[in-house]
């Protein structure tokens, strides 16, 4: 196994996996709060760190039916949310490219920057 190289994002609102704080994303990238996951709420955001991608499937979701793949925490390995890489609905477009990051798998951080 290789060495793992993790970012830090500096920044005074961090959102880090509840399991180990490695940094995931900053609240600049909130796209959008009003999301719901398989935990409860959910939140979009339009870039994320420290994740892997697994593997795609097509599951419908409340807006129907998307093309997506799981996204695990580099450090731990939880997985933390979703990222969409497809969709039917002309109108759920926009998600594509973007992550889902459940409020019961992240924490807020304190930058440690400064």
């Amino acid at each position: 196994m290789g060495r793992l190289f993790k970012t830090f994002l500096n920044e005074p609102c961090v959102y880090g996996c509840s399991n180990c704080h490695s940094h995931l994303s900053v609240h600049d990238n909130i796209i959008s709060k009003s999301f719901q996951g398989r935990h409860g709420r959910a939140y979009l955001f339009s870039k994320c760190v420290n994740v892997s991608i697994g593997p795609k499937e097509d599951r419908i979701l409340i807006t129907g039916l998307h093309t997506v793949a799981d996204i695990y925490c580099n450090d731990c390995q939880t997985v933390v949310g979703w990222k969409y890489l497809a969709a039917v609905e002309e109108s759920q477009k926009y998600k594509v490219g973007k992550y889902i990051l459940e409020k019961a798998k992240i924490s807020k951080e304190r930058s440690t920057w400064e």
